[in-house]
Order: structure tokens, then C-alpha cells, then sequence
């Protein structure tokens, strides 16, 4: 179907309109190919008419010439209660020149889950009327997906908040830079936010968002807080929730949990850069021995396409705790750890919990995650993102200058090292090849990690390490910020080593410009090892290397569930479960590559 014109008439709309529908599942997507190409070719949009309101809701756009080609494009409808229609509008305003054309349109897993004879298991649901068997992970969530309501009855209000009336027990956090918007329809800058609700599907519902146009700057944090929750015994606490991260400057999303009111607590999970426009719904299960508090925080980029959207956040299985957490000095660490082990009876193969006495495997220690109920399995370890700053270094230690500690005849003064700096720190000139502002807080009070070519000759190198890492999984990468700048600067390598093993996994060399550049190195699944920066002095002093914001992503190795795998999920061959978005993309998830198998 297409549309050709080639006149000066004013104010032309060309309208193609679908059947009407009574219905769509909650997993139900549109997609279509088209065509918009010419000089003057124009606006296009697709729009979702839904009986009963009068304020249609805009699906798709495409702003101007887009090339001689067919694009694709995908659309997010899921569920749709009521009946209603899709229109295709072309406006022409004055003259128009071009061929705009659509194809080849198609509705994928917009059907209702079917019913069924029997609904058996501890994680299955039946439903009342449709008699469909679903997960009874999607009891509650704040979605239909059984058809006829009744996965929503009887559910907790103070668990769910779809933001239609307010933050519900949600609240702003006032220790961070900027708040939340409640907001309906689209963000107000194109080409980033959502442009409809989850809840609704449609421009009359509410979600939030993160504005990202100034007055906002790079790393400014919008943090939303949880109410209260009691501990979760020996069960799991499941909070689910709906993001959208679309723009090419979107920064990150991070959820924390934290047991102290006055800490950030630690992060349970975390997501990086543009993830298209959509509502992705995320899955997280919480332990904990103490009452606890759950904090989203919108982290914005380096420029206004970067809008953040939240909907649809519920619990399942938890408890609201009618107490105040408890705050600690300033002055002292938010996990204490005795300095003695507890009573207990493991082995010299296993690690000793500090709290508890609890026995753990010992690959269970440095592996991103949290297996004793104090997190001591992971105190002595990288830390899984660093900033450095309050001087910390996260764990990353030089072997070299501890090796030399304990040697008074060896001065360090003048060694070629890493070390903790800063722009307010610098002498005049230095700033031509090391860092004025660091990556963090992008300020000259910002601190960053620096191995400064004023000390050691031509040649000398200069490594930091993490300690021992026990084991990754098999989508573990690190990702940091380096600046590399001045006409001597030599190298920055990252390497892996282990016991009897060093391996190059990146290098750069020579000036790469005064701006800090992004890195992303692929680990996957290792064992034992470590990771080691290594900077190389160059010919002068004349370029210094620096690094900041070292993130390990996704590092956590995979744990077989106490539990079947989820509809939303796929059951791996050494029965992992992992995503279903996650098969067939040259990635091996299941770490033994049941998932890229061609026979599924």
C-alpha cells in the first residue's frame, strides 16, 4: 500500500484504517515495513484508536526522509481489553514530494493464553473463567494475563503501584539531585520516553519518568524509595517492575536494597544504554534477614535523549514492616564484620559466613554474589562498580607496591604507579595530558585513578588488580571510562591472569584526545583469575593515562532456581533458566550452549 503525491495543496491527510480488534494478550506486538522517501516526503504516525476514548494515542512515528529503503518497524501493544482500531496517517502541510508505503504487516503473540484441562504445580496459576494455566509469577503484577481478571483479585493494594493515583507508598528521595515526573502520553522530548503507559497501553494512563533536558547534567540521580518490608525468612520476596530506556543518550537504571535508611545499600541490578522503545518488564528475588528498603535510581547522560520510564511496580510474596529501619554513624561501614569467625563447622575447602557461621563452597567467594546474609563472602573483593570516589579504590590493589611495602631501602615515591587524583590537584600545564574534570561528577573535585609518566622512564609499567575472582558468568563483561591525552602518552592494556596464565584481552595506545572514552571488554565465563590494568610509560612525561567508573556487568554466574523455569524463560540443557530474548544470539548464556543449539 502506498501513498504517491506531487501537488501544493495544503492540509492533505491520507488515512488507512485497520479492522477493529476485540482484544490483544499482554505479550502482543505489531509490526510492519515502510517506505518514506523524497525531498518533501514528510510526517507519518500509527495510531491506536480504543473505543470509548476520544484521545487517540500515538504508536509509531517517522519524522522525515528516511532514504531509499524499507525500514522495519516494531510496535508494543500488549494487553488491550477493549476494542479497538489502528490508523495510519500521512499529513501533508504545503508542498510534498515523495512515496511514502507500508508492508507486509503482522501481529505476533496477541492471542490470550488458551485454556487448559488441568492446571498442577506450585508455581502455576489457573485461572477463574478462561480456564487458561499461567506462572504464577504473573499473579498480582498489575497485568490481565489471564483474560478475565481474575490473576488480579484479591491482590494487596499496598504491594502494587501503577502510578494512575499518585506514588501510591512510593516516595522521592530528598538526598538525590532531582525527582520523578508522574506524567501521561509522551515525555516532552522526541525520539526518547515512552509514548504511551504499560498499564493502559494507551495515552490516557499514568507512568513515571526521568527527565533528562536541562537543567539536567551528565550523572545527575533521580532515586525512588520503597516503603518498608519485613525480612523474608527462608522465602524470597519477588519485586516486579516495567522499565523503558529508549534514546541515544540513555544513561542507567540501577535498583539497590539497603537494611540502614542513611546508606544507598547494594545493587541488586542494574541496565545500560538505549534498549529500544518498549516496556521491558524485570524480575528480581530478595533475601533478607532484616526489615529492608527497595531504591530505583535513574542515573541521566550526556545529553536530552534520555528519558527513563517506570510502570506497574508490584510485590509478591512480601510483608510491609511497620518499624524504621535503623542508621548508623557516618563515621563507620554500613556491614559490620566481627574480627573473629563465628562457631561453626566447616572446612578448610569452604568459606565461613562472619554473621552467621553459615558454610558456603569457597568458588561461592568473589563471584558478584551475595551468598552470606552480612555480604562478607563479597567484602574482600572487587567491587562491582567504582567510582573512586571518597579516595576508595573498590578493592583494586597494585601487587608491585605490596610487594615493596615491606622493604624500607625502596622508596616509592618515584615510581611509575597508579594513583587516586584529581582536577583541583594539578599543577599548571598538567591538564594538557592528564584529566581537568573526572567521569563521575565531570568536576574538578571528582576523583579519578591516574598513572602519572612524571615518575619512571620509557618502558616501565605500572599494573593495578583485582583480587581473585572465583567465577563469572557467561555474560560477564567490564566496562570503564579511560583518557588517554598528550603527544607521549604510551599504553592501557587489560589483561587476565591466572595462576600460570596471562592473556592480552584489550590494548590502546598513543592519544586518543581530551575527553574520557568508553571501554567494553568481554570476560564470560573464567574461573580463578583476575583482572589487571596495565599502563606503559611513554618516551616523556608529556601523556598521562588515566581510568574511572570501572563497572563489572552482568557477572554474577548462573544458579540453577529452586524452582522450574518461568514462561518468560527458557530451561537450559544443565537446567539454568535464562531469558527467552537471550536464545539464538551467538551468545553462550546457558554456559554450555544448549541455548544457540539449531535445534531449537
Amino acid at each position: 500500500m502506498f501513498i504517491l503525491k506531487n501537488s501544493s495543496s495544503i492540509s492533505q491527510v491520507a488515512q488507512l484504517r485497520s479492522p477493529k480488534f476485540r482484544q490483544t494478550g499482554p505479550n502482543c506486538t505489531l509490526s510492519f515495513w515502510y517506505y518514506n522517501y523524497g525531498r518533501s516526503v514528510g510526517a507519518a504516525e500509527m495510531q491506536l484508536l480504543v473505543d470509548g476514548l476520544k484521545q487517540p494515542t500515538v504508536l509509531w512515528r517517522a519524522y522525515y526522509n528516511e532514504g531509499n529503503q524499507w525500514l522495519k518497524a516494531v510496535i508494543q501493544l500488549g494487553r488491550l481489553p477493549c476494542p479497538f482500531q489502528l490508523s495510519l496517517d500521512k499529513i501533508s502541510l504545503g508542498f510534498y514530494d515523495g512515496v511514502s508505503a507500508i508492508d507486509d504487516i503482522t501481529f505476533e503473540n496477541c492471542a490470550l493464553p488458551p485454556p487448559a484441562l488441568s492446571c498442577e504445580g506450585a508455581n502455576r496459576f489457573w485461572c477463574r473463567g478462561t480456564k487458561a494455566c499461567i506462572d504464577s509469577l504473573l499473579v498480582c503484577d498489575l497485568v490481565d494475563n489471564c483474560g478475565d481478571g481474575s490473576d488480579e483479585d484479591n491482590c494487596n493494594p499496598d504491594l502494587q503501584c501503577d502510578f494512575e493515583n499518585g506514588l501510591c507508598n512510593w516516595e522521592q528521595d530528598v538526598e538525590d539531585d532531582f525527582d520523578w515526573i508522574r506524567i501521561q502520553g509522551p515525555t516532552p522530548t522526541v525520539n526518547t520516553g515512552p509514548l504511551k503507559d504499560h498499564t493502559t497501553g494507551t495515552a490516557r494512563g499514568h507512568y513515571l519518568y526521568m527527565e533528562s533536558s536541562e537543567p539536567r547534567q551528565f550523572q545527575d540521580k533521580a532515586v525512588l524509595l520503597s516503603p518498608l518490608f519485613n525480612p523474608s525468612g527462608n522465602g524470597t520476596c519477588i519485586f516486579r517492575f516495567h522499565y523503558h530506556m529508549f534514546g541515544k543518550e540513555v544513561y542507567k537504571l540501577s535498583v539497590f536494597q539497603r537494611t540502614v535508611s542513611n546508606t544507598k545499600g547494594w545493587l541488586l541490578w542494574y541496565k545500560f544504554g538505549n534498549q529500544g522503545n518498549r516496556w521491558i518488564r524485570q524480575t528480581l528475588y530478595i533475601s533478607s534477614s532484616k526489615p529492608f528498603q527497595i531504591l530505583v535510581k535513574g542515573t541521566v547522560g550526556d545529553g536530552f535523549t534520555g528519558d527513563i520510564g517506570l510502570d506497574d511496580m508490584s510485590f509478591l510474596d512480601c510483608t510491609l514492616y511497620n518499624g524504621n529501619l535503623p542508621t548508623i554513624s557516618t563515621t563507620t561501614s554500613g556491614t559490620s564484620v566481627p574480627a573473629t569467625l563465628p562457631m561453626n563447622n566447616c572446612t578448610e575447602e569452604e568459606f565461613v559466613c562472619r554473621a552467621s557461621g553459615h558454610c558456603i563452597q569457597m568458588i561461592q567467594k568473589c563471584d558478584f554474589r551475595p551468598d552470606c546474609s552480612d555480604r562478607s563472602d563479597e567484602s574482600a573483593c572487587v567491587m562491582e562498580v567504582c567510582d573512586f570516589e571518597d579516595k576508595n579504590q573498590c578493592g583494586w590493589y597494585q601487587p608491585d607496591l605490596e610487594q615493596m611495602s615491606g622493604n624500607y631501602s625502596i622508596h616509592t615515591t618515584n615510581l611509575f604507579k597508579w594513583e587516586l587524583g584529581r582536577g583541583a590537584n594539578l599543577y599548571p600545564g598538567q591538564e594538557k595530558h592528564c584529566p581537568l574534570i573526572d567521569h563521575t561528577t565531570c568536576t574538578e573535585e571528582g576523583w579519578y585513578l591516574f598513572a602519572d609518566s612524571s615518575n619512571g622512564e620509557f618502558g616501565h609499567t605500572a599494573d593495578i588488580a583485582t583480587p581473585v575472582i572465583s567465577l563469572t558468568g557467561p555474560k560477564c563483561k567490564i566496562i570503564f571510562w579511560n583518557h588517554m591525552n598528550g603527544s607521549t602518552v604510551g599504553s592501557l592494556e587489560v589483561l587476565c591472569k591466572t595462576s600460570n596464565r596471562t592473556s592480552k584481552l584489550w590494548t590502546q595506545s598513543g592519544s586518543q584526545g581530551p575527553q574520557w572514552n568508553r571501554a567494553e571488554v568481554f570476560l564470560g565465563i573464567r574461573s580463578n583469575f583476575q583482572v589487571v590494568f596495565r599502563a606503559k610509560h611513554g618516551v616523556s612525561y608529556m601523556g598521562d593515562v588515566a581510568m574511572d567508573d570501572i563497572t563489572f556487568e552482568d557477572c554474577s554466574p548462573l544458579v540453577i532456581p529452586g524452582r522450574p523455569c518461568t514462561s518468560e524463560e527458557f530451561t537450559c540443557a544443565n537446567k539454568y533458566c535464562i531469558p527467552k530474548d537471550s536464545l539464538c544470539d551467538f551468545v553462550n548464556d546457558c554456559a554450555d550452549n544448549s541455548d544457540e543449539s539449531p535445534a531449537i
